[in-house]
């Protein structure tokens, strides 16, 4: 049996100990806003994917599923339960990414920007977080994390050059989203 204060994931070389509450914590919550984030580019590519944005989506949602299909990885490696709240947020991103492209391509944009952004602010303090526990322990997954931000981060600045900020109703929008991915966060850590 494996004590969760010595664990490692299968086939790693570790300084020591890692904290299995952080590191799950993270693993947990990161697969759910992956998934999150496929389910919104599916609705957006349900309303927009024949549209002239539509390859555009499709790219970002390529980038969506490779990360979903690491942190699916990294749950096995690292013994990780999923959020019981995948069957909420498969819906609710599923009608967020197709409510938001029913305002047009603006609106899909404008729910892109949102969403990354909030996204990349979360990686950024789970990488401060990892950083101040030990960077040497917890190397392959900060690499994951900084990738995985910066390829959000890229989404975001996509969704500003497609005129997200010239949606309807842009900064509410935005607030309404950007709440519920918070909302959406402190869940997902928690249960």
């Amino acid at each position: 049996p494996v004590r969760a204060a010595s664990f490692e994931p299968r086939g790693s070389v570790s300084a020591g100990a890692i904290n299995a509450a952080l590191v799950g914590r993270i693993i947990r919550v990161d697969h759910a806003g992956e998934y999150g984030a496929n389910r919104i580019y599916a609705g957006q590519m349900a309303v927009l994917g024949r549209s002239a944005v539509g390859p555009l989506i499709q790219q970002m949602w390529n980038q969506e599923k490779e990360h979903l299909k690491k942190f699916n990885e990294l749950m096995v490696a690292y013994r990780v339960r999923p959020t019981v709240l995948l069957p909420v947020w498969n819906v609710a991103g599923f009608v967020l990414g197709a409510g938001s492209a029913l305002l047009g391509k603006k609106g899909a944009m404008a729910c892109t920007v949102a969403v990354e952004e909030s996204i990349s602010n979360h990686y950024n303090n789970q990488i401060r977080s990892l950083m101040e526990e030990d960077p040497e322990k917890y190397r392959e997954l900060l690499q994951v994390i900084k990738q995985f931000r910066d390829d959000e981060l890229e989404h975001h600045d996509i969704g500003l050059e497609h005129n997200a900020e010239s949606a309807p109703a842009y900064s509410v929008l935005k607030t309404v989203i950007q709440l519920g991915c918070k909302a959406a966060i402190f869940l997902s850590e928690r249960i």
